[in-house]
């Protein structure tokens, strides 16, 4: 095997260090024993199961299996391999990658920067064609929406012209290959395999990042047509679950309250009209991550989207994402007469709109006031169907103090005595309690009947395996025990291959090693099996002793003469183990 020196890894993950990484992605860490703790951001959850470890550079995720160190997060992040992780941490702190030649650490480099300069053309392109071009109604649209001039300049605004070709030959005569093209998303491929612009006929809204890069695009057709929105795929540069339309603008003055809008165009018009923290959505629904990244730039956020039921519906995810990532939300109420941000400040200034922000509804009374839909609450199925559904939303709320204020609320609204809402907020919080340990049951029931992919071979070769991991354990624990283990155990003595495998990394890497983290190994497993090492490691630590070491290596040379043994066992003999040896496990389970 081949790895990196281990003093450039050592000196890489020094200077971009994992909690770093994790507060610059919008995670809130909680100080815990052997450092932090946090929501895990590979998997939707609410109980903090990702732990860092400063002193040893990892992190791992005890719900999902996530784990590894700076270069595996970038990585799992980012979808980029082992190599392309490592130059672009390397670049950040100015660090020679040793063993990547200068072509390749060129060409990594290269891939991003030229996509940079791709979208930098492709914005001026458009707003060159909105401003120039012939065709007028891009520029009739941004006006009929009344944009200024100012307003269209600052976004970049432009316009895709009802052209199958015109912005792929004018990328090309810059000078960008097709392939350039085609990963930068702004042209694609057909099935005969004739390159054509993605965006035509449409108005165009630039994404921008906090660096100011033009990193995608969005773009709205000007009529019927489907999509009514189209936006950039996924990208070297660009991740619509992880950006916000307008950040650069709203991100200059923290920390501060975000007003998120539902579109590009409810964004721009709050900008112009004197709201510039406002930001939106990259055309799907807010996720965990933008929620996150949100939080890292606001105290508040004040929900501001349709009043439709898709709006409301959107609404409701949202609430949920901010109460996972601690962001206090509001709710704005958009008079009847206007469905969105854009249209109420056209017909009414935004001095009132300004007014409508003042009385933005906290998210429980928003949640308590939807409960009351569709019920008559004068008669009696009304009002107990009503109390079922404001004991649900006020199990929600975290807080003892603020859960008995709404009890007492409610409770004289309704004129019943508060421990009657109270009992009935209790039962769904026991119910909330017991499906999550249901869950928790479920998850490891789907863990033990779901083939491993990392480690296929333990599902047959349970009791092996887990002596396996054992011995890495003391391996990676016990250093000084390496001779010891080495010279009693071979390589092919392991039964499972993954187990095989880091065996044989670790025997390479501990004789020239002085300090042995997984990091050591990484450009030698996946991502994923990075985890699974991590694990390894965290697990053992302080768990294992000279003793077991003895125990481990007796216990390897006993399974392989009982597999030696079964080797020569008649079908029947054969059959009849492997009946009993899944009654045990059924039996232990």
């Amino acid at each position: 095997m081949t790895f990196l020196p281990d003093e450039f890894l050592l000196t890489l993950l020094e200077k971009n260090k994992i909690a770093d990484e994790f507060r610059n992605f919008g995670l809130s860490l909680n100080p815990c024993d052997r450092g932090f703790s946090c929501n895990c951001p590979f998997h939707s959850e609410t109980g903090n199961s990702c732990i860092i470890y400063p002193d040893t550079h990892n992190f791992y995720c005890s719900g999902c299996g996530a784990g590894g160190d700076v270069i595996t997060f970038l990585m799992k992040k980012q979808e980029i391999s082992y190599n392309e992780a490592v130059q672009e941490l390397a670049l950040r702190c100015g660090l020679q990658v040793p063993g990547i030649s200068a072509e390749e650490a060129g060409r990594i480099q290269n891939r991003r920067e030229r996509c940079y300069e791709i979208n930098r053309e492709t914005a001026n392109f458009y707003y060159q064609n909105l401003l120039k071009g012939s065709d007028r109604r891009g520029l009739a649209y941004f006006r009929e929406r009344q944009l200024t001039p100012q307003t269209i300049q600052k976004y970049g605004l432009g316009y895709a012209p009802d052209d199958w070709h015109q912005l792929y030959q004018y990328l090309s005569r810059k000078g960008f290959s097709d392939e350039e093209l085609l990963l930068a998303n702004v042209c694609r491929r057909s099935e005969k395999g004739n390159i054509y612009d993605n965006f035509r006929n449409r108005v165009i809204f630039p994404i921008v990042d906090m660096h100011h890069h033009v990193i995608g695009f969005g773009g709205r057709v000007l009529d019927d047509s489907k999509p009514k929105y189209l936006n950039t795929s996924d990208t070297p540069v660009f991740d619509k679950g992880r950006n916000l339309f307008s950040l650069h603008f709203a991100g200059q003055h923290i920390p501060c309250t975000l007003i998120l809008a539902e579109g590009y165009m409810d964004v721009i018009a709050l900008h112009q009209a004197g709201f510039p923290n406002a930001v939106a959505t990259l055309g799907t629904a807010i996720t965990p991550q933008q929620a996150r990244l949100m939080r890292q730039y606001a105290d508040k956020v004040i929900i501001s989207y349709d009043n439709d039921s898709a709006g409301q519906n959107a609404t409701n995810k949202a609430i949920q994402h901010f109460r996972d990532v601690g962001l206090p939300a509001e709710i704005l109420h958009i008079d009847g007469d206007a469905k969105d941000p854009d249209e109420y400040i056209r017909k009414f200034g935004a001095e009132r709109f300004r007014l409508l922000l003042k009385h933005a509804q906290n998210v429980t009374d928003f949640q308590i006031d939807r409960c009351r839909n569709g019920l008559d609450l004068h008669t009696d199925a009304g009002e107990v169907m009503y109390l079922r559904r404001v004991a649900q939303v006020i199990s929600e709320i975290h807080h003892e103090k603020e859960r008995e204020i709404y009890i007492r609320r409610i409770a004289e609204e309704l004129e019943i005595r508060p421990e009657v809402l109270k009992q009935q907020t209790n039962i769904f919080r026991n119910r909330r309690k017991k499906n999550n340990s249901n869950q928790t049951f479920h998850n490891a029931e789907i863990l033990f009947h779901t083939r491993d992919e990392i480690n296929p071979e333990a599902q047959t070769h349970l009791a092996e395996s887990k002596n396996e991991e054992l011995l890495l354990g003391c391996l990676i624990w016990l250093p000084e025990q390496f001779e010891t283990i080495r010279n009693q155990v071979r390589p092919e003595d392991f039964v499972t291959d993954f187990h095989k495998r880091i065996y044989v990394a670790l025997c390479e890497k501990i004789p020239v090693s002085t300090w042995l983290i997984p990091s050591l190994l990484g450009n030698a497993f996946s991502a994923e099996e990075m985890g699974r090492i991590t694990k390894i490691f965290i697990y053992y630590r302080d768990k294992v002793n000279i003793q077991t070491v003895s125990d481990c290596i007796a216990n390897l040379h006993s399974q392989k003469t009982k597999m030696a043994d079964a080797s020569n066992m008649s079908n029947d003999d054969l059959l009849q183990v492997i009946a009993n040896k899944k009654k045990n496990i059924r039996l232990q389970y």
